[in-house]
């Protein structure tokens, strides 16, 4: 059974929703924003950040404040970083609720999102949304990125099979950031992935790839965290073609995917979805939980 409340977080009026097994809280305040994910009864796996900024040049400040959110790429400052500190109008729904930014001045871009929680186990689905309402075409790609707390291990799973019968062609891809150090010791390199150990000190990383497998999860004190996407071969990617990507720094680790992008027209939209997992230690899904062993 669904249920829903109001409350507040952080000073932010939200709306809690919950099932038998997971809850997640959605501010109204500003946003769309998920500011906290638990299962039921647990801790708030997601980062909270109520003072954390980008600096924007020209313009105020960008407040990261935590949790889950949706952006655009190309990451540009003045179209990426365009604040979303007013209010959503949140619409309750009998499976969840949608969440209804107003347009982005600067792009004719509006954000939205439907927020479908299960009715019987610790998932809930997002499908992201980017409407045009300006009146130029404007090329974008839906990017739904995940901040959560440090002190675990994320990983990006890797493609093992074959892309060819007899094994000539290469399978997999990697894509990496200026400021990430192959040589740290946060980085493990596996053949079926590359996990990220979140307990930096400083600095930064971020790394990449095509995913056709189409997760990406973390491990936080047993908790461990899915979050899966389609993956589209053929697709035009942003960032080299990293559809799933991990940044992380001391105060976080984000995992984020993509979309394919697209020219969007005046009036046309394009809708990005992931579905979100979370399990107890001892529950997890077998292929990952396999993967995991082998860091």
């Amino acid at each position: 059974m669904i249920e829903s409340l109001k409350t507040t977080f952080e000073g932010l009026q939200c709306i809690q929703l919950k099932n038998d097994f997971v809850t997640i809280l959605v501010t109204r305040d500003v946003g769309p924003r998920i500011l906290g994910l638990s299962l039921l009864g647990g801790k708030n796996i997601l980062a909270v950040l109520p003072g954390a900024t980008i600096p924007v040049e020209g313009a105020g400040d960008y407040s990261l404040r935590g949790g889950h959110r949706l952006w655009y790429a190309p990451e540009k400052p003045e179209t990426t970083y365009i604040t979303d500190d007013q209010p959503i109008v949140i619409e309750m729904t009998k499976e969840g609720l949608r969440a209804i930014q107003s347009v982005d001045q600067v792009t004719g871009i509006q954000k939205s999102w439907r927020v479908t929680l299960s009715d019987n186990e610790a998932e809930l689905t997002i499908d992201h949304k980017l409407t045009n309402k300006g009146s130029n075409d404007f090329q974008v790609a839906p990017w739904a990125v995940t901040m959560l707390k440090p002190g675990g291990k994320g990983i990006i799973p890797l493609q093992t099979e074959l892309d060819d019968k007899h094994g000539l062609w290469p399978n997999r891809q990697l894509v990496f950031w200026p400021y990430t150090d192959l040589r740290s010791p946060h980085l493990e390199w596996h053949d079926q992935g590359i996990m990220v150990k979140a307990n930096l000190s400083e600095g930064a990383m971020k790394i990449g790839s095509p995913n056709p497998l189409g997760w990406l999860a973390y491990n936080l004190e047993g908790t461990l965290f899915v979050k899966r996407t389609s993956y589209h071969p053929g697709a035009d990617y942003l960032d080299r073609g990293a559809s799933s990507q991990i940044y992380c720094n001391p105060d976080l680790i984000e995992l984020e995917t993509l979309g394919p992008v697209v020219e969007l027209a005046p009036g046309k939209f394009v809708e990005h979805r992931e579905i979100w997992q979370l399990f107890n230690e001892g529950d997890w899904p077998a292929d990952i939980q396999e993967i995991f062993r082998l860091f």
